[in-house]
């Protein structure tokens, strides 16, 4: 087993787990799970902000965890900090691109299948760039997750993005508290108590910016090689994530067992706004729907 420490939340125990090193670098898995798990989900952060800050939230008075939120409904819950986030350090290039990524998200989904005790593959949630962190591991190794759920995903399918020069030295930017508090943009949907406790969290979490490079890889995406059951979660209010990039994806997709579901008033973080109940709904609804094979 790996290395762990238990950290005390308001609802679950938080574990952290060191993964064996993957081409040297060690990994952070972070779990919270219910005594009796019926599955596993591995959720997978954005550009910014790494897995505690977005899936973890604590709040005094409030509910904004999504790991919590899938713990009550039964699950065994993971979140994986890639390269530079949070507890993973950087490796020695400095630098994350989508396919490193997409195999470190591999090495997870293998980590969890055989250490988890639970039965069957882990689902994956990647919101913002970790959706298409997910959707390169989904097309590259499909037989690894049960399902692929992607929330804030932005890059439309027939857009292509131009490869630049190699760059020098990683700029490691300082994050500052008005880029943490920028994905709150629906009026009413998340209080300034629970912005506040978002900003600090990932200011602690995340004091440099982490850098990536090769982003022409993110051109590997196709809809039609995605054959894993798929969920789309859509903030009605998210710039990030407009309409017709989801449907251009959605319509493509190689798999017909999918669904598409738009959280009303919602924006790019409504994964921990005060629409998560409807969030976790469609997450378990989609996860436990009844499947009909001929």
């Amino acid at each position: 087993m790996s290395a762990f420490a238990s950290i005390a939340s308001a609802q679950a125990t938080l574990v952290k787990h060191l993964l064996p090193p993957e081409d040297g670098q060690r990994l952070t898995l972070w779990e919270k799970r219910t005594a009796n798990p019926k599955a596993t989900i591995l959720l997978l952060h954005g550009r910014t902000w790494s897995s505690l800050p977005d899936f973890d939230l604590q709040v005094p008075g409030e509910h904004h965890s999504l790991m919590d939120a899938l713990v009550a409904k039964g699950y065994a819950v993971y979140a994986l900090d890639l390269r530079g986030y949070g507890a993973t350090p950087r490796d020695a290039s400095g630098w994350d691109t989508p396919d490193r990524s997409a195999e470190d998200l591999s090495a997870a989904l293998v980590w969890i299948a055989k250490n988890s005790g639970v039965a069957g593959k882990p689902a994956v949630l990647g919101w913002s760039n970790g959706s298409t962190v997910s959707i390169l591991c989904a097309q590259r190794h499909p037989d690894q997750m049960s399902a692929l759920i992607l929330t804030g995903f932005w890059k439309h399918p027939d857009s292509v993005i131009v490869a630049e020069a190699e760059p020098g030295k990683p700029p490691r930017e300082k994050t500052t508290a008005e880029a943490a508090a920028s994905d709150f943009i629906a009026p009413g949907a998340i209080s300034k108590k629970a912005v506040d406790a978002y900003v600090a969290a990932a200011l602690k979490a995340d004091p440099v910016r982490t850098d990536w490079r090769h982003l022409e890889q993110w051109n590997a995406i196709d809809p039609k090689k995605v054959k894993v059951p798929t969920l789309l979660i859509q903030g009605e209010l998210d710039p990030i994530a407009p309409t017709e990039t989801q449907a251009a994806f959605f319509s493509r997709l190689g798999t017909a067992d999918r669904a598409w579901v738009v959280m009303a008033g919602g924006d790019h973080a409504s994964l921990m706004e005060n629409m998560q109940p409807a969030f976790v709904s469609a997450v378990v609804g989609f996860l436990e729907r009844p499947i009909w094979r001929h």
